[in-house]
């Protein structure tokens, strides 16, 4: 054990938030009040029963107590806590939790908890019920003579990733009603030497009470499951295809922290393997990493992400040893299909990903053929390390940041100078490059080519991926302002993967519609988020495809229904503020730049506000923005167009002209792409010099 370790015996409080993932898919601004509501009530309490808060796990507590008698002291005293809180607000504002405790040997390190006692009162949580606690057996033993209260034992329950199935008690709190079946259940304490077995008849009845019990929970349960999927087409519904699935984050069980990318970048080639599947329809992992490993609402999860089916997962990994544990469950019933676990070396992992996604098509009858089988059977890399340094690379390419697209591409070179054959390394390399631009992370004429290079060695090494032919026919986009290649290699990018959702986001939003293909674009990004639906940037894309449209109140609904998704997601805030200003609604196009300016420094924002401020006739401010453009061009990349929107604004045609002129110069093909289609263009389509700049960006090139 390292010095920076600390082993111990401790009890281990885990509590969950009832229903929270749902409450905030319907009302989110609701559901964080409520979620700050919950954290203060619950840290009031934790010090008087000298429990230490070692981290929130979004609506979730981990807490460390020095016995079981405290732990569950201060679980009874957040359940009284809560039924007081709720007796007192309406219905929508009651805050119900789960509560499960464990003790056993944990391991501190690094500011964080591990071990087998946090891992099964994880566990042990989601069994407790709303308003209930759930203990093991060996709290049990320990508070069963020092707190004035009953105990249910419940059946002997196998939890995940438990290889030996645990006595559990549930604590009968006071305050809950005794209905008649309940008095009649199994009392494991107080326990007596001397007490005889149960008569005959109240075996009898024991059993009837059971029965009821099992019919009364999956009552319950299907009644839960059909009020989330009112309104909505649940799995089994029209629209919904037995064959869909959606793979949730697997939850990182490993003692090291930073093996929270090892998970991560599991979920996601499994993910990948299974989209190259065209009979499966698979979600995207940017719709599902909101969720929790082993959520308690998977049939509102199901419902809302439009599948049939949801996989559940684990990865414990220690030094070259993986486990992986895996639940393929039916998201209408929650109940299982398949589940195994398997324990292998870390250079096995390809084919334990692969046998994965055969069992899943296999079980859901998916069909296959043999260039499927080859494709989910691929092993991209025979290098562990390269394939760890891949996944790093592009657990930092999926955090959209400049800082964070450097870091990806630092990881993605050391993937290629460890395995110069690994094909994947080369496209992750290629999509670092190419976004690096759009976030003031380099130029064009340094960044495109390299992405260019990339994609191409990408494409040499492997001509039948389909994320390197979608990188390449964004670069014919973007750098080489090749439409004509682009649509090609979109094309065959689609042919190769059809559950790619990048490639049909990209085709529509980016390719199509910058032709003016507005219907085929429409439907292209529309297909991405039926694979992808919860994703921010493909939604807003849908918008900003909308509004190139000309389908100003379409864009307008989308882009708000976006917003309402994540309120702080700038990207969206910028098209929306695109649309009302189309709308001639300057003031609130005004405020939804403002918006997106206080989220995101992007310099693209200073153009646009510019162009509304001017426009709406307050032009010494679109002046004091364009200063402050200015200043900010010395620092990093600032695109041409900017400066041209500014001059629009201002009335200075010339100007806007020279600006997009250089713009071209400069390779910025990621705004002058759409040069045919955008609004913000309009003034200058009478002019032959626009014109002629026109044809130069989209005239033939192949």
């Amino acid at each position: 054990m390292s010095t920076d370790e600390q082993r111990k015996l401790a009890a281990i409080m885990f509590t969950d938030m009832v229903g929270y993932s749902a409450l905030s898919q319907r009302d989110d601004k609701l559901a964080l009040e409520l979620l700050e509501e919950h954290r203060q009530l619950l840290r009031e309490i934790f010090p008087r029963f000298h429990g230490t808060e070692i981290k929130t796990i979004g609506d979730a507590f981990l807490v460390e107590f020095n016995s079981a008698l405290e732990a569950a002291q201060c679980a009874i005293e957040i359940q009284r806590a809560l039924a007081k809180h709720n007796a007192d607000v309406p219905p929508d504002r009651r805050i119900e939790v789960k509560i499960g405790i464990h003790i056993g040997d944990v391991v501190h390190r690094g500011g964080d908890v591990y071990g087998d006692g946090v891992n099964i009162a994880s566990r042990i949580e989601p069994l407790a019920g709303a308003g209930g606690i759930c203990v093991s057996m060996d709290v049990e033993r320990q508070i069963r003579n020092a707190i004035d209260t009953r105990f249910e034992k419940l059946a002997p329950t196998e939890l995940k990733n438990i290889s030996v199935p645990m006595e559990l008690f549930r604590i009968v709190l006071p305050w809950e009603k005794q209905t008649a079946v309940a008095a009649k259940r199994e009392v494991a304490s107080p326990v007596k030497p001397n007490t005889p077995r149960l008569a005959a008849g109240v075996v009898v009845v024991l059993v009837l009470a059971i029965g009821f019990g099992w019919w009364w929970t999956s009552h319950r349960r299907t009644g839960y499951a059909a009020k989330n999927n009112a309104g909505a087409a649940g799995p089994g519904a029209a629209g919904v295809s037995a064959k869909s699935i959606a793979v949730l984050p697997f939850a990182n069980l490993s003692h090291d922290p930073d093996n929270a990318y090892f998970a991560t970048g599991i979920q996601d080639e499994i993910i990948t393997r299974l989209s190259k599947i065209a009979d499966l329809n698979v979600i995207s992992c940017t719709s599902t990493q909101r969720f929790k490993s082993s959520p308690d609402d998977v049939p509102a999860i199901a419902a809302q992400l439009r599948v049939a089916n949801i996989l559940e997962g684990s990865i414990q990994r220690t030094a070259d040893k993986v486990r992986v544990n895996v639940q393929l469950i039916k998201g209408a019933t929650d109940t299982h299909l398949w589940a195994d676990t398997f324990d292998r070396d870390l250079h096995d992992i390809f084919a334990v990903e692969s046998e994965i996604a055969k069992t899943i098509a296999d079980t859901l009858k998916a069909r296959l053929t043999g260039s499927e089988q080859n494709a989910i059977a691929a092993r991209p890399t025979e290098n562990t390390e390269a394939y760890q340094l891949y996944l790093k690379g592009r657990f930092f390419w999926n955090k959209r940041t400049g800082q964070n697209l450097n870091k990806a591409a630092d990881y993605f070179n050391q993937a290629i100078a460890v395995d110069p054959q690994y094909a994947l390394s080369y496209v992750g390399l290629a999509d670092s490059y190419l976004l690096m631009p759009l976030y003031g992370a380099g130029t064009p004429e340094d960044c495109y080519p390299k992405a260019k290079a990339a994609a191409e060695k990408a494409l040499e090494l492997d001509d039948l991926s389909a994320e390197a032919h979608t990188s390449r026919a964004q670069i014919h986009c973007y750098y080489d302002l090749d439409l004509a290649q682009a649509v090609r290699e979109f094309q065959r990018a689609i042919e190769l993967n059809p559950n790619y959702p990048t490639a049909h986001q990209w085709y529509g939003s980016s390719c199509l519609i910058s032709l003016g293909r507005f219907d085929e674009a429409i439907a292209q990004v529309k297909r991405a988020i039926e694979l992808d639906p919860l994703s921010l940037v493909i939604n807003t894309d849908l918008g900003g495809t909308f509004y190139r449209a000309r389908r100003y109140d379409e864009a307008i609904l989308q882009l708000r229904k976006t917003v309402d998704l994540d309120p702080g997601f700038y990207y969206a805030h910028w098209n929306l503020g695109s649309a009302l200003a189309a709308k001639g609604q300057m003031s609130a196009a005004i405020s939804e730049y403002e918006k997106a300016r206080s989220l995101n420094d992007d310099p693209s924002m200073l153009g646009l506000l510019a162009n509304a401020y001017a426009v709406s006739g307050n032009k010494a401010e679109a002046l004091k923005i364009r200063d402050q453009l200015e200043a900010v061009s010395k620092q990093r990349y600032v695109s041409g167009y900017c400066f041209a929107l500014v001059s629009l604004g201002l009335g200075d045609k010339e100007a806007a002209l020279r600006w997009l002129e250089k713009s071209y110069q400069d390779h910025a093909g990621d705004a002058l792409r759409f040069i045919n289609v955008n609004p913000l263009l309009d003034s200058l389509r009478d002019d032959p010099r626009f014109r002629a700049l026109v044809q130069k960006v989209l005239g033939p090139k192949s």
